[in-house]
């Protein structure tokens, strides 16, 4: 009797002599994600080409699908896909006959929160058992204020979140408690059915894929900065979303596993092609090389607006070429770590490798994710035998350590499994990486790309 093959409970990453090659990296995954979500509210048809084709991104496909969007897949690789949606428009999309499952994806939930929320229905969004542990709190109270009714479990604190949308929405100016591009995005989109401007305030700015690809897409969006790191973003309500044809980067967040394995390895040099380096979230790059770390950037499009050179995302692209380097420690901040707040598991790697005691200060948003983060990598990287010292939400990471193969375990979250997996590659002996299926949720054929590498 034939079926699928049970996915390994464990991954055995060996030594790598040397780090040779040229990767391309999946579509950047919060691209992908607004790209289906606004394709869904836009008239017509909207093509998307080099999605991420993790299981997150599938997640918000599927959603689109079901609130009445027709989806098809057609194209793609191992790593991305091609998308063709054709929607009704937003006025057009149907009441979902069943609950909106998420996956693991809390971007999707978030996200599609503030959709839902201009929309005159009725939609539950719900995921798997790590998503019913994240937080939705800051995702109510700003839609609440805008005249959207949400309920969700333990007093309104965690999923399955139920949104009864509104139409229209009252423009409000919020300001989040803590910075959080999924928070500002959500209300954005809710911002889109709302009677007038809409401002969210941050105390420090977050990614803005949100607010280029709606300028893409025919509304009117400002961004005001002001003397300090704070932004205020502002979006025009009563505008139609238009349908537009566009590719994805590669995700930053995936080329960064590449980059510190690179950097840290003696004998390493890998290029990686047509990676989003947009400003907002290529705090990693510039974090490492203020490590020390030898990156070359050669871009291939500028970005500055969006326009049909850069596949109408205006989002600007590069190769990077990474190689071994020797580091030094860092302080990081409040603002350093939401700027890479997705690479903050892998810059711990990196920290253990520098020259020097690196401190993070402020990680609490990390205890929030997939998993407890602040934990899973202190447990993960001391198994490793890296001193690592936890208080409260800061971590102090002693470099200079030598990494012994030792067992790890991802807790089922994607950023850890990959990045036991790249510290494998330099650790004596062999690395166990438990539960590493995860890394699809982000990085399909991740563990396929390690043993090319390193070949």
């Amino acid at each position: 009797m034939s079926g699928a093959a049970a996915e390994p409970q464990v991954a055995i990453v060996r030594t790598a002599r040397r780090l040779r090659g040229e990767l391309t990296l999946p579509g950047d995954k919060s691209i992908s994600h607004r790209a289906l979500m606004l394709a869904a509210l836009a008239e017509g048809e909207s093509r998307i080409e080099g999605a991420g084709d993790g299981a997150d991104v599938r997640s918000t496909a599927g959603i689109v699908a079901a609130l009445g969007a027709a989806v098809e897949r057609v194209g793609g690789d191992e790593r991305t896909v091609a998308y063709r949606v054709t929607s009704p428009g937003a006025d057009g999309l149907r009441q979902p006959t069943g609950v909106l499952d998420c996956g693991n994806s809390g971007t999707s939930l978030r996200l599609f929160a503030g959709l839902l929320a201009g929309l005159p229905m009725t939609a539950t969004l719900d995921g798997d058992d790590s998503l019913r542990g994240r937080p939705v709190a800051r995702i109510i109270e700003p839609l609440r204020s805008m005249g959207a009714e949400l309920h969700a479990r333990r007093d309104d604190s965690l999923p399955p979140l139920t949104v009864v949308g509104h139409t229209p929405l009252r423009a409000v100016d919020v300001e989040p408690r803590a910075p959080s591009a999924q928070v500002k995005s959500a209300v954005l989109l809710a911002g889109l059915r709302a009677d007038g401007e809409t401002s969210i305030r941050e105390a420090v700015a977050t990614r803005d894929h949100t607010e280029r690809m709606l300028r893409a897409r025919g509304i009117g969006v400002r961004t005001e900065r002001g003397d300090g790191p704070g932004v205020t973003v502002t979006v025009e309500g009563g505008g139609r979303v238009q349908a537009v044809k566009e590719r994805v980067p590669g995700d930053v967040s995936a080329a960064a596993f590449w980059l510190v394995g690179a950097a840290i390895h003696p004998d390493a040099e890998l290029t990686l092609r047509g990676v989003g380096v947009n400003p907002t979230r290529r705090a990693v790059i510039d974090l490492l090389r203020a490590m020390g770390a030898g990156i070359d950037e050669r871009p291939l499009r500028p970005g500055a607006e969006p326009d049909e050179a850069d596949g109408g995302v205006g989002e600007p692209v590069a190769d990077l070429t990474v190689r071994s380097s020797r580091l030094r420690a860092i302080d990081l901040g409040p603002a350093d770590v939401a700027a890479a707040i997705d690479e903050i598991p892998i810059l711990c790697l990196a920290a253990a490798a520098a020259e020097g005691t690196t401190r993070i200060r402020g990680a609490g948003e990390l205890r929030h994710k997939e998993s407890d983060r602040i934990a899973g990598i202190a447990a993960g990287l001391s198994a490793l035998g890296v001193r690592v010292e936890v208080d409260g939400d800061d971590l102090t990471i002693h470099g200079g350590a030598r990494l012994a193969g030792a067992s790890t375990d991802s807790l089922e979250d994607h950023r850890l499994a990959m990045t036991f997996a790249i510290a494998g590659l330099l650790a004596t002996g062999d690395t166990l990486v438990g539960r590493p299926a995860s890394a699809s949720v982000s990085y399909p054929g991740f563990f396929a790309e390690l043993e090319r590498v390193r070949a």
